[in-house]
């Protein structure tokens, strides 16, 4: 067998295996954190905790800027900004790019409809949402986070399709529950 043919049938069994499912489960409290970050092109320094005093948080994890995934995903966040926020939830997406790319992607690939900023080594671990042992990039996976920084919901797959779906559905749920009390 010839390495390339190895290194193919790799990758392959890789993309089924999809990355391993985030461990902080519904319920868990979200790990505070600060970093830095870009909306609409500005640079912003952005604090979970400030952001959840706001509302709720779509706080969603993607490997990196600019692939055709985490792009598509991007424009897929960008379009349902409208009715997150008729929700009242707010979306941060997060990468271990650098904030030069970050500063770009927020304007292209997110329309400037919501903030990216870089997910730090810390944060990745915290979350435990490691691509693979020894990648300094995240998998993708999204997290509803309520005011309290109790984790509502997550999605963890590497096709980037259902992430919108599963956290508007969640934001959907959370907005029910919190209007029947």
């Amino acid at each position: 067998m010839t390495r390339l043919f190895q290194a193919m049938i790799a990758a392959f069994l890789l993309a089924l295996a999809g990355p391993a499912t985030a461990a902080l489960p519904v319920g868990a409290q979200a790990p505070d954190f600060w970093t830095e970050g870009s909306v609409g092109g500005r640079p912003f320094r952005l604090h979970l905790a400030e952001q959840l005093r706001r509302g709720p948080l779509v706080l969603y994890f993607y490997p990196r800027a600019f692939t055709e995934g985490c792009t598509l995903e991007a424009r897929a966040f960008s379009e349902a900004m409208d009715d997150f926020r008729r929700l009242g939830v707010n979306v941060v997406g997060v990468s271990a790019d650098d904030a030069a790319t970050l500063r770009r992607f927020s304007v292209e690939a997110c329309r400037s409809a919501f903030p990216v900023a870089t997910a730090t080594s810390a944060m990745i671990d915290a979350y435990d949402v490691r691509l693979r042992a020894g990648s300094p990039m995240s998998n993708r996976t999204s997290f509803l986070i309520a005011p309290n920084g109790r984790i509502l919901a997550v999605h963890s797959a590497g096709e980037w399709q259902g992430h919108v779906p599963a956290m508007l559905a969640a934001a959907r749920d959370w907005r029910g529950r919190q209007r029947r009390r």
